[in-house]
């Protein structure tokens, strides 16, 4: 049994380090075998490689988390409502607009948290019919860019409802003939 580790050991000590030895005993033959920049190949370094992929997945993991729940939120709804996106309008059309508050009595319930799922914002909530998806921008002539965040059940058609914080803002808005375009 000795004698196999013993010959074992000669055999590993003759193939891995005599050739070594030899190499820098001869330096001819060893400024032969040291590698150029024209030899190296980077798109085959293994280290470059896993480095590589192992930064990027450290950015795509920071990227997942930096992103608000809003963001996730409408992410989510872009999948979802995927085969939306591609039959909005082109060009500029005219909307029935109206105004809602996040009133009870309109709504059904006070909380403010839309179809979308999303919290209602002044200068930002729409209702719109549905065939616009959660996240489209819509500019309304005079108004502003709005996100169509919200439904409901009278909004058909060309009929969008603006989100107002009081109700005497939504009375005072009334109901409006505007041009609007969509921009994404």
């Amino acid at each position: 049994m000795i004698f196999g580790k013993v010959t074992l050991f000669a055999v590993a000590v003759s193939i891995l380090i005599l050739p070594n030895i030899a190499k820098a005993e001869n330096p001819a033959s060893q400024a032969s075998q040291v590698p150029t920049l024209e030899d190296y190949y980077y798109a085959e370094d293994p280290f470059l490689l896993e480095w590589t992929f192992k930064e990027r997945a450290k950015e795509i993991s920071q990227m997942k988390e930096e992103l608000t729940v809003e963001e996730k939120t409408l992410a989510r709804w872009k999948e979802k409502q995927n085969h939306l996106w591609s039959n909005l309008p082109q060009n500029a059309f005219t909307i029935n607009a109206s105004a809602y508050t996040a009133a009870a009595d309109e709504c059904g319930k006070s909380d403010g948290i839309t179809a979308s799922g999303l919290k209602v914002a002044k200068d930002r909530t729409l209702a719109c019919p549905p065939n616009y998806p959660f996240g489209t921008i819509v500019r309304i002539e005079g108004m502003g860019d709005y996100r169509c965040e919200d439904r409901g059940g009278a909004i058909k058609g060309n009929k969008f409802d603006i989100y107002m914080v009081t109700k005497a803002e939504a009375f005072q808005f009334g109901r409006k003939n505007l041009v609007a375009e969509v921009i994404r």
